[in-house]
């Protein structure tokens, strides 16, 4: 899921536009005093040409459809759960809510959310892949439509790969964990690293790609009741980056703290050959990287279960106390028509969910990576822990400073397996009692 670099600020003019637009239409009802429904669509787009491509698509609804008319309320991505949670308890939520799919758990539960089954037409549930809905289907309902996803790829130096040797992986021929770990050694040389993982957030990295060597981490027993194991899969990702940090030398110590962004200096000036980032980031490498510079877009490592990952797609949904659902769903059937999702998807640089979408040329160029990308989508699965109560938790107080210390070499792979099972699971029985 794509999100703006850390420290982006939502400024009072937009806090208050979230709070006035933000209610459901701007008239009683939803409707203007002339009858015309009004629909408020709270955006997550941040990067110019995601909104413009936002904004474009309303003012194209608006024209055509005169009897039910769109607003278009920025929100921040830095801020949507509080924000949201807020809204939805003073009855002033968005009828359309953009939002990721691992933030709907809590508000599908909680009833905030519309079940958009009896609302959404045969087309775009048929255009949708049954793995990418089960991103947003919690108990019998779903409750947003999944219509961008990312995956994490490797941005190389085109250059140091060359000169290497190295085999260059392909999606049909990807490495496996251990071939990457050996040509991040031998990427290594004076002054640089073969690899620089960004680890500031470092837990749904872990659980994604963890994916591809059949770990999964979170389980439901008979009665559905979610639970943690680190089986053998499980160590496989983090086992790899531990040794390239600590036996190896090969990945840098000082990128665990980083986020994706703040390895693109040292990435540019030849510090790090590699940099394992969504796929988003290459729209910074185009617009930061140095002239001349040359980079290139391989598949992640594979595993057991080949290039498997997890992805949280970005979604839309529909507020349960919005007064006009079905014309709500009307307008997200809209934004993702085909020709518009493929819009959508290269305003921010990520893939689209649709099969018709995915099929367009303009996703299969060579140039920047794209067809490399669309390349992986078949093999994106729902995150871990999508539909998991109690996730946030467990993430914030349990996951992330264990997973922090084991990378830094500061505890062994037993005392995380404690950490993550032991007292994540005493995190989750607090929400399935």
């Amino acid at each position: 899921m794509r999100r703006p670099a850390s420290g982006t600020l939502v400024t009072v003019a937009t806090v208050l536009a979230l709070l006035l637009a933000g209610c459901s239409g701007g008239g009683k009802g939803g409707r203007d005093a002339d009858g015309t429904i009004r629909l408020s669509f709270q955006s997550l787009a941040w990067q110019k040409e995601s909104v413009d491509a936002n904004k474009q698509l309303v003012r194209e609804w608006n024209a055509t459809h005169p009897g039910i008319q769109v607003d278009y309320v920025r929100g921040s991505w830095d801020n949507v759960h509080d924000q949201l949670l807020t809204s939805f308890e003073g009855g002033e939520a968005p009828d359309i809510i953009h939002n990721a799919s691992d933030d709907l758990a809590d508000f599908a539960y909680g009833g905030f959310l519309a079940d958009l089954r009896p609302l959404l037409p045969d087309r775009l549930t048929q255009d949708i892949p049954r793995r990418s809905w089960r991103t947003t289907t919690f108990g019998d309902g779903v409750y947003g439509v999944p219509f961008l996803q990312e995956p994490r790829v490797l941005i190389a130096n085109t250059r140091i790969l060359r000169a290497s040797g190295v085999r260059i992986p392909t999606p049909a021929e990807p490495w496996s964990w251990p071939e990457f770990r050996r040509v991040a050694q031998e990427l290594t040389g004076k002054g640089r690293f073969g690899v620089a993982w960004p680890l500031k957030e470092p837990v749904s990295v872990t659980l994604n790609l963890g994916l591809s060597a059949g770990g999964q981490l979170f389980h439901r027993d008979a009665d559905g009741k979610a639970t943690i194991r680190f089986d053998e899969g499980d160590r496989v990702m983090p086992g790899t980056v531990r040794d390239q940090v600590g036996a190896d030398r090969s990945a840098a110590r000082t990128a665990l703290g980083m986020s994706g962004s703040d390895t693109l200096p040292g990435f540019f000036g030849g510090r790090y050959a590699m940099v394992p980032l969504g796929f988003s980031y290459r729209q910074q490498v185009v617009e930061q990287a140095p002239e001349g510079f040359e980079w290139t877009v391989l598949p992640a490592p594979a595993g057991s279960e080949g290039l498997a990952q997890g992805v949280s797609p970005q979604t839309l949904s529909v507020a349960e106390d919005s007064p006009h659902k079905e014309e709500a769903v009307r307008f997200i059937d809209f934004l993702l028509r085909p020709a518009n999702m493929v819009r959508l998807a290269r305003g921010d640089w990520m893939l689209p969910t649709g099969a018709a979408a995915l099929a367009d040329p303009a996703l299969h160029t060579a140039e920047n990576g794209w067809a490399t990308g669309t390349a992986l989508a078949r093999a994106l699965r729902p995150a871990p822990a999508q539909s998991v109560r109690g996730y946030p938790e467990w993430k914030d107080k349990v996951a992330t400073p264990a997973l922090q210390e084991y990378y830094s070499g500061a505890i062994d792979t037993e005392e995380l397996r404690k950490r993550l099972v032991v007292d994540g699971n005493r995190v989750l029985a607090r929400y399935q009692r």
